[in-house]
């Protein structure tokens, strides 16, 4: 597979974007990071309108990274450890389409990559469960609100963050020290 050295980007659901967000901020390759909403029938929706659950829209992040320092697969992998993508609609308490597992690819590369990590995992039975995560073109992304933003950093012993993002970002530097931008 070919490796561009142009900067890339991919969108990634994964339940809440706060969590989400906050992992992929520390990993070593990742250029940008902003928490947003796509693949729903808005074009331009407000939180309020995506947490109604009518636009299937999903809560995301839009990932730029430098494909040198860090690969698509690598990305999908720690993406895969830090949520659980064998349930629909739903990451822990927070349940709707907004929360569903998505992978949204800029270049067909991104697809094939996604494809087939997930295609290993099922032949593996890693997650016990049958992997639900969708694979779509990005399409009709839009930036969340400013207060959505850094919402991790800002805010870290906000109680959500504390529960739910804390341990997630904590299981990414476990297990991918190598990939932990400190």
């Amino acid at each position: 597979m070919l490796v561009t050295s142009s900067p890339q980007t991919l969108v990634l659901g994964g339940g809440c974007f706060w969590c989400t967000e906050a992992v992929f901020k520390d990993v070593r390759g990742i250029t940008d990071v902003e928490s947003g909403y796509s693949n729903g029938q808005s074009e331009r929706p407000s939180y309020e309108d995506v947490c109604t659950g009518r636009t299937g829209c999903n809560e995301v992040v839009k990932l730029g990274y430098d494909p040198t320092q860090i690969s698509t697969r690598e990305i999908l992998e720690i993406f895969f450890v830090i949520h659980d993508p064998t349930t629909l609609n739903r990451q822990g308490n927070d349940a709707g389409t907004q929360y569903r597992s998505g992978i949204y690819f800029t270049m067909p590369e991104q697809k094939a990559v996604a494809d087939d990590l997930i295609r290993e995992m099922s032949q593996d039975t890693l997650f016990g469960a049958p992997v639900v995560t969708e694979v779509l073109p990005l399409a009709n992304y839009w930036p969340a609100e400013d207060y959505h933003q850094d919402f991790f950093e800002k805010k870290p012993y906000q109680g959500y963050c504390m529960a739910v993002a804390a341990p997630k970002v904590a299981k990414f530097r476990k297990t991918f020290s190598r990939l932990a931008k400190s």
